[in-house]
Protein backbone atom coordinates (compact mmCIF):
# COMPACT_ATOMS: atom_id res chain seq x y z
CA UNK A 1 0.00 0.00 0.00
CA UNK A 2 1.60 3.37 -0.92
CA UNK A 3 0.93 6.30 1.95
CA UNK A 4 -0.88 8.94 0.53
CA UNK A 5 0.77 12.51 1.18
CA UNK A 6 -1.99 15.07 2.99
CA UNK A 7 -1.90 18.17 1.26
CA UNK A 8 -0.06 20.88 2.40
CA UNK A 9 -2.47 23.28 4.53
CA UNK A 10 -3.17 26.21 2.81
CA UNK A 11 -1.98 29.53 4.60
CA UNK A 12 -4.81 31.78 6.17
CA UNK A 13 -5.17 34.88 3.21
CA UNK A 14 -4.08 38.07 4.89
CA UNK A 15 -6.14 41.05 4.13
CA UNK A 16 -4.19 43.90 2.52
CA UNK A 17 -2.98 46.84 5.28
CA UNK A 18 -5.38 49.51 5.32
CA UNK A 19 -3.82 52.80 4.99
CA UNK A 20 -5.28 55.34 6.58
CA UNK A 21 -4.91 58.99 5.72
CA UNK A 22 -2.90 60.98 7.94
CA UNK A 23 -4.32 63.66 10.43
CA UNK A 24 -2.67 66.24 8.02
CA UNK A 25 -4.52 65.10 5.08
CA UNK A 26 -7.81 64.55 7.23
CA UNK A 27 -7.25 68.22 7.81
CA UNK A 28 -7.09 69.24 4.52
CA UNK A 29 -11.35 69.92 3.58
CA UNK A 30 -11.02 72.02 7.07
CA UNK A 31 -8.18 74.17 6.03
CA UNK A 32 -10.21 74.47 2.74
CA UNK A 33 -13.57 75.72 4.55
CA UNK A 34 -11.15 78.06 6.89
CA UNK A 35 -11.35 81.11 5.00
CA UNK A 36 -14.91 81.43 4.52
CA UNK A 37 -15.95 80.36 8.22
CA UNK A 38 -13.67 83.15 9.01
CA UNK A 39 -15.15 85.71 6.85
CA UNK A 40 -18.93 84.71 7.16
CA UNK A 41 -17.94 85.29 10.92
CA UNK A 42 -16.12 88.33 11.02
CA UNK A 43 -18.46 89.95 8.09
CA UNK A 44 -22.09 88.27 9.06
CA UNK A 45 -22.16 86.59 12.79
CA UNK A 46 -20.28 89.35 14.51
CA UNK A 47 -22.30 92.14 12.55
CA UNK A 48 -25.56 90.51 13.51
CA UNK A 49 -24.55 90.01 17.18
CA UNK A 50 -23.85 93.64 16.89
CA UNK A 51 -27.19 94.14 15.62
CA UNK A 52 -29.15 92.08 18.20
CA UNK A 53 -27.46 93.74 21.22
CA UNK A 54 -28.29 97.18 19.55
CA UNK A 55 -31.80 96.22 18.77
CA UNK A 56 -32.26 96.22 22.93
CA UNK A 57 -30.63 99.56 23.74
CA UNK A 58 -31.98 102.58 25.32
CA UNK A 59 -30.77 105.77 25.26
CA UNK A 60 -29.87 108.14 22.92
CA UNK A 61 -26.68 109.75 20.61
CA UNK A 62 -25.81 112.73 22.78
CA UNK A 63 -26.18 109.91 26.50
CA UNK A 64 -25.26 107.15 24.93
CA UNK A 65 -26.57 103.70 24.34
CA UNK A 66 -26.39 100.92 26.73
CA UNK A 67 -27.96 97.37 26.88
CA UNK A 68 -31.10 97.49 28.81
CA UNK A 69 -33.02 94.66 27.00
CA UNK A 70 -35.52 96.82 26.28
CA UNK A 71 -37.21 94.13 23.95
CA UNK A 72 -40.40 96.66 23.90
CA UNK A 73 -38.99 97.84 20.74
CA UNK A 74 -39.43 95.18 18.62
CA UNK A 75 -43.28 95.71 19.10
CA UNK A 76 -43.37 99.47 19.34
CA UNK A 77 -41.54 99.19 16.08
CA UNK A 78 -43.77 96.52 14.27
CA UNK A 79 -47.01 98.16 15.56
CA UNK A 80 -45.95 101.62 14.46
CA UNK A 81 -44.47 100.88 11.03
CA UNK A 82 -46.59 97.40 9.93
CA UNK A 83 -48.25 99.85 6.74
CA UNK A 84 -44.33 99.55 5.31
CA UNK A 85 -44.07 95.85 6.24
CA UNK A 86 -47.13 95.03 4.30
CA UNK A 87 -46.23 97.71 1.51
CA UNK A 88 -42.94 96.28 0.89
CA UNK A 89 -44.18 92.08 0.42
CA UNK A 90 -46.70 93.86 -1.72
CA UNK A 91 -44.24 95.32 -3.75
CA UNK A 92 -42.02 92.47 -3.92
CA UNK A 93 -44.48 89.85 -4.35
CA UNK A 94 -46.04 91.50 -6.85
CA UNK A 95 -42.36 91.88 -8.48
CA UNK A 96 -41.86 88.34 -8.01
CA UNK A 97 -45.09 87.55 -9.71
CA UNK A 98 -44.31 89.61 -12.81
CA UNK A 99 -40.35 88.70 -13.34
CA UNK A 100 -41.52 85.19 -13.76
CA UNK A 101 -44.37 85.74 -15.95
CA UNK A 102 -41.71 87.90 -18.22
CA UNK A 103 -38.83 85.98 -17.73
CA UNK A 104 -39.88 82.56 -18.22
CA UNK A 105 -40.87 82.74 -21.89
CA UNK A 106 -37.53 84.48 -22.28
CA UNK A 107 -35.48 81.80 -20.54
CA UNK A 108 -37.70 79.48 -22.39
CA UNK A 109 -36.50 81.16 -26.27
CA UNK A 110 -32.85 80.89 -25.11
CA UNK A 111 -32.76 77.41 -24.46
CA UNK A 112 -34.83 75.82 -26.62
CA UNK A 113 -35.19 78.53 -29.87
CA UNK A 114 -32.10 80.67 -29.43
CA UNK A 115 -29.73 78.29 -31.20
CA UNK A 116 -26.22 80.60 -32.49
CA UNK A 117 -27.55 83.24 -30.76
CA UNK A 118 -28.27 81.98 -27.62
CA UNK A 119 -24.44 83.29 -25.88
CA UNK A 120 -25.54 86.92 -27.10
CA UNK A 121 -28.91 86.86 -25.73
CA UNK A 122 -27.58 85.39 -22.29
CA UNK A 123 -25.25 88.51 -22.72
CA UNK A 124 -28.01 90.64 -23.48
CA UNK A 125 -29.49 89.27 -20.20
CA UNK A 126 -26.67 89.97 -17.77
CA UNK A 127 -26.00 93.61 -19.80
CA UNK A 128 -27.80 95.60 -17.17
CA UNK A 129 -25.10 94.40 -14.23
CA UNK A 130 -22.25 96.52 -15.91
CA UNK A 131 -24.46 99.66 -14.93
CA UNK A 132 -24.55 100.86 -11.22
CA UNK A 133 -27.51 99.83 -9.86
CA UNK A 134 -28.48 103.95 -8.73
CA UNK A 135 -28.10 104.50 -12.31
CA UNK A 136 -30.19 102.29 -14.15
CA UNK A 137 -32.99 102.81 -11.09
CA UNK A 138 -32.31 107.05 -12.35
CA UNK A 139 -32.97 106.11 -15.97
CA UNK A 140 -36.56 104.61 -14.96
CA UNK A 141 -37.06 108.21 -13.79
CA UNK A 142 -36.42 109.57 -17.41
CA UNK A 143 -38.60 106.73 -18.97
CA UNK A 144 -41.75 107.37 -17.12
CA UNK A 145 -41.29 111.13 -16.72
CA UNK A 146 -44.50 112.84 -17.08
CA UNK A 147 -44.23 114.57 -20.48
CA UNK A 148 -42.60 111.59 -21.84
CA UNK A 149 -43.63 109.03 -24.99
CA UNK A 150 -43.90 106.09 -22.39
CA UNK A 151 -46.76 108.02 -20.40
CA UNK A 152 -48.09 109.75 -23.62
CA UNK A 153 -48.84 106.22 -25.14
CA UNK A 154 -49.92 104.57 -21.85
CA UNK A 155 -52.78 107.58 -21.30
CA UNK A 156 -53.89 107.37 -25.32
CA UNK A 157 -54.54 103.73 -24.94
CA UNK A 158 -56.89 104.24 -21.21
CA UNK A 159 -54.27 102.17 -19.67
CA UNK A 160 -53.58 105.07 -17.04
CA UNK A 161 -57.12 105.03 -16.32
CA UNK A 162 -56.72 101.99 -15.40
CA UNK A 163 -54.08 101.82 -13.00
CA UNK A 164 -56.09 104.83 -11.22
CA UNK A 165 -58.96 103.15 -10.98
CA UNK A 166 -57.06 100.50 -9.09
CA UNK A 167 -55.02 102.78 -7.25
CA UNK A 168 -51.88 101.91 -8.20
CA UNK A 169 -51.41 105.42 -10.39
CA UNK A 170 -52.52 108.89 -10.20
CA UNK A 171 -54.33 111.07 -12.94
CA UNK A 172 -51.95 110.79 -15.60
CA UNK A 173 -48.88 110.28 -14.07
CA UNK A 174 -46.86 107.11 -13.48
CA UNK A 175 -43.80 108.70 -11.26
CA UNK A 176 -44.03 108.95 -7.65
CA UNK A 177 -46.84 106.60 -7.77
CA UNK A 178 -47.16 102.22 -6.74
CA UNK A 179 -46.77 101.29 -10.38
CA UNK A 180 -42.86 102.98 -10.49
CA UNK A 181 -41.91 101.54 -8.09
CA UNK A 182 -43.28 97.96 -8.41
CA UNK A 183 -41.63 98.61 -12.27
CA UNK A 184 -38.40 99.66 -11.11
CA UNK A 185 -38.61 96.48 -9.12
CA UNK A 186 -39.27 94.15 -11.98
CA UNK A 187 -36.68 95.92 -14.03
CA UNK A 188 -33.62 95.64 -11.41
CA UNK A 189 -34.40 92.13 -10.60
CA UNK A 190 -35.71 90.58 -13.51
CA UNK A 191 -32.16 88.94 -14.78
CA UNK A 192 -31.71 86.95 -10.79
CA UNK A 193 -35.00 85.27 -12.00
CA UNK A 194 -33.51 84.48 -15.73
CA UNK A 195 -30.69 83.00 -15.13
CA UNK A 196 -31.83 80.42 -12.65
CA UNK A 197 -34.87 79.73 -15.01
CA UNK A 198 -32.44 79.54 -18.21
CA UNK A 199 -30.31 77.02 -16.10
CA UNK A 200 -33.01 74.79 -15.08
CA UNK A 201 -34.95 74.66 -18.69
CA UNK A 202 -31.54 73.83 -20.43
CA UNK A 203 -30.49 70.80 -18.73
CA UNK A 204 -34.32 69.34 -19.65
CA UNK A 205 -33.83 66.41 -22.57
CA UNK A 206 -35.47 67.61 -25.38
CA UNK A 207 -35.97 64.15 -25.86
CA UNK A 208 -38.56 64.49 -23.45
CA UNK A 209 -40.84 66.58 -25.54
CA UNK A 210 -40.48 64.76 -28.78
CA UNK A 211 -41.96 61.11 -26.51
CA UNK A 212 -44.59 63.68 -25.61
CA UNK A 213 -45.20 64.36 -29.51
CA UNK A 214 -45.01 61.42 -30.06
CA UNK A 215 -48.40 60.14 -27.55
CA UNK A 216 -49.96 62.86 -28.73
CA UNK A 217 -49.58 65.38 -26.50
CA UNK A 218 -50.68 69.23 -27.04
CA UNK A 219 -47.88 71.10 -27.19
CA UNK A 220 -49.67 72.85 -24.07
CA UNK A 221 -50.36 70.15 -22.34
CA UNK A 222 -46.67 68.94 -23.00
CA UNK A 223 -45.72 72.27 -21.12
CA UNK A 224 -47.65 71.60 -18.22
CA UNK A 225 -47.02 67.89 -17.64
CA UNK A 226 -43.29 67.74 -18.58
CA UNK A 227 -41.39 71.19 -19.13
CA UNK A 228 -42.73 73.28 -16.29
CA UNK A 229 -42.68 70.05 -13.65
CA UNK A 230 -38.87 69.85 -14.76
CA UNK A 231 -38.20 73.61 -14.23
CA UNK A 232 -39.38 73.75 -10.88
CA UNK A 233 -35.88 73.96 -9.18
CA UNK A 234 -35.37 77.17 -11.71
CA UNK A 235 -38.60 78.74 -10.59
CA UNK A 236 -37.99 78.32 -6.44
CA UNK A 237 -34.51 79.95 -7.16
CA UNK A 238 -35.50 82.62 -8.94
CA UNK A 239 -38.26 83.22 -6.87
CA UNK A 240 -36.16 83.62 -3.56
CA UNK A 241 -33.53 85.54 -5.32
CA UNK A 242 -36.08 88.05 -6.48
CA UNK A 243 -38.36 88.00 -3.80
CA UNK A 244 -36.01 88.42 -1.11
CA UNK A 245 -33.68 91.53 -2.09
CA UNK A 246 -36.93 93.58 -3.67
CA UNK A 247 -38.73 92.81 0.12
CA UNK A 248 -36.04 94.97 1.52
CA UNK A 249 -34.73 97.47 -1.48
CA UNK A 250 -35.64 101.20 -0.68
CA UNK A 251 -33.96 102.61 -3.40
CA UNK A 252 -36.48 102.35 -6.21
CA UNK A 253 -39.56 103.27 -3.53
CA UNK A 254 -36.73 106.39 -2.65
CA UNK A 255 -35.88 107.38 -6.79
CA UNK A 256 -39.55 106.67 -8.20
CA UNK A 257 -42.03 106.79 -5.58
CA UNK A 258 -43.28 109.24 -2.83
CA UNK A 259 -44.48 108.97 0.89
CA UNK A 260 -46.77 107.09 0.17
CA UNK A 261 -45.07 104.66 -1.26
CA UNK A 262 -42.40 103.85 1.53
CA UNK A 263 -41.39 100.39 2.02
CA UNK A 264 -39.81 99.41 5.26
CA UNK A 265 -36.06 99.78 3.85
CA UNK A 266 -36.68 103.30 3.60
CA UNK A 267 -38.08 103.16 7.05
CA UNK A 268 -34.85 101.24 8.25
CA UNK A 269 -32.32 103.83 6.68
CA UNK A 270 -34.66 107.09 7.99
CA UNK A 271 -34.13 105.60 11.37
CA UNK A 272 -30.25 105.03 10.70
CA UNK A 273 -28.85 107.91 9.25
CA UNK A 274 -31.37 111.20 9.99
CA UNK A 275 -33.42 109.89 12.85
CA UNK A 276 -30.53 108.11 14.59
CA UNK A 277 -32.97 105.82 16.42
CA UNK A 278 -30.13 103.05 16.07
CA UNK A 279 -32.13 100.33 18.50
CA UNK A 280 -35.55 101.10 16.28
CA UNK A 281 -33.53 100.44 13.44
CA UNK A 282 -32.02 97.54 14.14
CA UNK A 283 -35.41 96.08 15.58
CA UNK A 284 -36.93 96.37 12.15
CA UNK A 285 -34.29 95.22 10.73
CA UNK A 286 -34.58 91.17 12.53
CA UNK A 287 -38.36 91.97 12.10
CA UNK A 288 -38.15 92.13 8.16
CA UNK A 289 -35.73 89.26 8.27
CA UNK A 290 -37.58 87.43 10.64
CA UNK A 291 -40.98 87.54 8.32
CA UNK A 292 -39.08 87.01 5.27
CA UNK A 293 -37.26 83.81 6.46
CA UNK A 294 -40.63 82.22 7.61
CA UNK A 295 -42.15 83.07 4.81
CA UNK A 296 -39.43 81.56 2.57
CA UNK A 297 -39.61 78.47 4.76
CA UNK A 298 -42.92 77.97 4.20
CA UNK A 299 -42.69 78.44 0.45
CA UNK A 300 -39.72 76.43 0.48
CA UNK A 301 -41.97 72.97 2.36
CA UNK A 302 -44.85 73.58 0.09
CA UNK A 303 -42.77 73.71 -3.18
CA UNK A 304 -40.42 70.98 -1.79
CA UNK A 305 -36.63 71.12 -0.86
CA UNK A 306 -35.82 68.63 -3.55
CA UNK A 307 -36.75 71.45 -5.72
CA UNK A 308 -33.41 73.76 -4.89
CA UNK A 309 -30.49 70.76 -5.68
Amino acid sequence: MTATVAPPEAEPATEPPVHRPSVRKRLIPYWLLLPGILWLLVFFVLPMVYQASTSVQTGSLEEGFRVTWHFQTYWDALTEYYPQFLRSLAYAGTATVLCLLLGYPLAYLIAFRAGRWRNLVLVLVIAPFFTSFLIRTLAWKTILADGGPVVAVLNKTGFLDVTSWLGITQGDRVLATPLAVVCGLTYNFLPFMILPLYTSLERIDTRLHEAAGDLYAHPATTFRKVTFPLSMPGVVSGTLLTFIPASGDYVNAELLGSTDTRMIGNVIQSQYLRILDYPTAAALSFILMAIVLIMVTIYIRRAGTEDLV
